[in-house]
């Protein structure tokens, strides 16, 4: 294979590095064996790109893909499908440079880059990830300027070509603009296909065992937004429930198949306040509700356990409206059959915590009295941590009476144990409270690491009441929020990275709303403010025909708006940079000077700036007489050797000639004193 028809070294290193970026930006749902597998495929071959010319045999090319495809199915059980088709995709994108040794080759893997690019875009959509998805997009253009031939950018340093594709991708941006609010909104996402949970933030879940929420109240990535139509209410009233918890096991809390039956119990009680939640994706039906939700929004409905469940998962970001009574009680009593499930325990499960609550039961008066007895022993004896001993089989005895340190689930669970040994109905509930207030956005920030559980007891002719334990331990929880007492890393919870990633949130919550929010109707109601009534599929096809038909226009005039004077191979323009150098120096050349006319021009001024000119002269004279297409590397090479020497040996000449001639008009300027 000729030289002329090989990748250059910095041509394939280029490539190698846009192909490991590309398939970086997928590494957080690969599986754990596959990214450190494809990462020595490609470091490999620019290992061994550099040490031999030439693709890597077919006899090894064939069993890696071979072996590829097995492990895919595998992992996956097919390769159909948005997490095995990705996965595949990057392994066939790592093999592809394998056999890369050509233009047209770098061409078909550059092109498959910005496939496996777009795909990337199917797991996530926040604006950081969306901007880190551009910069590789810049880098897979840079990539394909390398391959062009002269006179077009073939001896542009990398710098160069990465701005140039940077200039290229805004260039672009009034396009992708067009694209984006003409195209017919699908009635689903594409990220919205099956198979698509695996690696997703679920969030909550309808199981509590100790030690569940120890990752996610350590997440700070955001849950939802919330805007009230009037004033937030305070801090300690900020609960949303997502999961009522009502079967124990001994170690397991999870959720009571009754409590899914639609149509929640009437309420009475407070003002009711109305709100709109921004939810991030969950893959799970549980929509969060401020206290006790009274009316739920489209495509849900109440359960019977006052939580708002969807008729479908949440695998793209949701708004919804919702309405919520503070302080509400129920109007209905509560039947046997319910009563029984609310009171039950395991049979012989923690001893010592039944015979607590038997004792309390007999000391107390009324309900009220043993609920105090319990807040007042946790506020007592116990301490908040994300990092509690591990407990055993008696969970509930170990943690009372032994450990005595933990977090929201151990105290949710142990109350509502004691509190059902007591004869006292209750029920775990799971949700998130808090967040921080954006007084400029006008929304409160409820992040993952915001998630809670609390109890909730019944109390006759009251109806359900919320008793919420880790207050008594930790008031500062419920307060200042989660972000304050969270036994995290210091510096992740600093006061102003804190800060920072709050005021960050207002861009993401915008670009949550104005772009991965931007369905149908968003489109309609814009294209209706310009004039546009009708928005059905054919007529924004046709509009944005029209649209890239006079963009096409735009570029074929501006590509053919005559010669320019710099136009040429690339060794004419760095000798054309070259004279302008020495122009600007003070040494004009006449245009017909040929090389040596030019230096014999230095020459006859500067004897010692000649000599140290006549190297670059001589391999000017010899690339551009000697060879019909001169070498690439050589013609970069000398391309660095002009910029030194101009750097050098004319940059200071040249600022010295400038402040010369300001001088001389300055001089010329100012009037004769002998005059006035």
């Amino acid at each position: 294979m000729t030289s002329k028809t090989t990748l250059t070294r910095a041509q394939f290193a280029l490539l190698a590095i846009t192909v490991a970026a590309t398939i970086a930006t997928h590494v957080a749902h690969l599986p754990p064996w596959l990214a450190p597998a494809l990462a020595l495929v490609v470091a490999a071959r620019a290992w061994w790109r550099r040490k031999h010319d030439g693709a890597v045999a077919a006899a090894i090319r064939l069993p890696l893909a071979l072996a590829l495809l097995a492990a895919i199915v595998g992992e996956y059980g097919n390769v159909l499908g948005r997490d095995p088709g990705s996965a595949f995709g990057c392994g066939l994108l790592a093999l592809k440079l394998l056999e890369t040794e050509t233009p047209r080759d770098a061409r078909v893997a550059l092109g498959f880059c910005a496939f496996v690019l777009m795909s990337a875009l199917l797991f996530e959509q926040g604006l950081p990830f969306t901007l880190l998805v551009c910069a590789v997009l810049v880098l897979q253009v840079a990539a394909f300027n390398r391959l062009e031939p002269a006179p077009l950018s073939s001896d542009r340093p990398l710098r160069a070509s990465l701005v140039l594709a940077g200039k290229l991708v805004l260039v672009a941006i009034p396009l992708a603009l067009a694209g984006f609010i003409l195209v017919p909104r699908l009635g689903s996402p594409l990220w919205g296909s099956p198979n698509g949970d695996a690696g997703a933030r679920t969030g909550l879940s309808d199981r509590m065992a100790p030690g569940q929420f120890t990752d996610l109240m350590l997440d700070d990535s955001p849950a939802f937004r919330v805007a009230f139509d009037g004033a937030p209410p305070p801090p300690n009233a900020q609960y949303f429930r997502a999961i009522v918890l009502s079967d124990f096991d001994g170690t397991t809390w999870t959720r009571a198949l009754s409590g899914l039956r639609r149509g929640a119990t009437p309420k009475t009680g407070s003002a009711q306040v109305d709100y709109r939640i921004t939810l991030e994706p969950t893959q799970q039906r549980w929509l969060p509700a401020l206290d006790v939700p009274v009316a739920a929004p489209d495509d849900a409905a109440l359960a019977g356990d006052d939580t708002i469940i969807a008729n479908r998962p949440v695998v793209q970001p949701r708004e919804y409206r919702a309405r919520s009574m503070v302080g509400a009680s129920d109007t209905k009593a509560l039947v046997k059959y319910q009563r029984e499930r609310l009171l039950r325990l395991p049979p012989g499960a923690d001893p010592r915590a039944r015979a607590l609550a038997a004792q309390w039961r007999n000391e107390s008066a009324n309900d009220a009295e043993v609920v105090q007895r319990a807040l007042a022993l946790f506020h007592a004896s116990f301490t908040y941590t994300l990092t509690p001993p591990l407990l055993g089989r008696d969970s509930v005895d170990e943690f009372l009476f032994d450990t005595r340190r933990g977090f929201c689930e151990h105290y949710a669970s142990a109350f509502v144990f004691l509190m059902r040994a007591a004869g006292i109905p209750a029920r775990v509930v799971t949700g998130y409270q808090g967040g921080w207030w954006s007084a400029s956005g006008g929304y409160l920030l409820v992040r993952q690491s915001d998630a809670h559980a609390w109890a909730e007891v019944w109390r006759d002719g009251r109806g359900w009441l919320r008793v919420d334990p880790t207050a008594a331990v930790s008031p500062a929880r419920i307060e200042r929020g989660a972000a304050q007492v969270n036994d995290a890393a210091a510096w992740t919870q600093s006061d102003w990275l804190r800060e920072l990633r709050n005021r960050i949130d207002i861009v993401n919550r915008l670009w949550t709303q104005g772009v991965i929010r931007f369905d149908g109707m968003r489109q309609r109601a814009l294209l209706a403010d310009f004039g546009i009534a009708r928005s059905e599929g054919g007529d924004l096809l046709l509009i944005l025909s029209g649209v890239l038909a006079f963009a096409m226009l735009v570029a074929a005039i501006w590509a053919m708006r005559g010669a320019r004077g710099d136009r040429g191979d690339a060794l004419d323009r760095l000798w054309s940079r070259l004279r302008g150098d020495l122009r600007d120096a003070g040494f004009v050349a006449k245009p017909g000077d040929g090389p040596r006319a030019l230096s014999d021009g230095v020459r006859a001024r500067d004897a010692a700036l000649a000599e140290s000119l006549h190297p670059i002269v001589d391999e000017y004279t010899r690339l551009r007489y000697a060879f019909a297409r001169p070498p690439q590397d050589a013609v970069e090479h000398l391309s660095s050797s002009v910029r030194r020497w101009s750097r050098t040996h004319l940059r200071r000449r040249a600022i010295q000639r400038r402040l010369r001639r300001m001088a001389a008009l300055f001089g010329a300027a100012r009037p004769d004193r002998g005059s006035s």
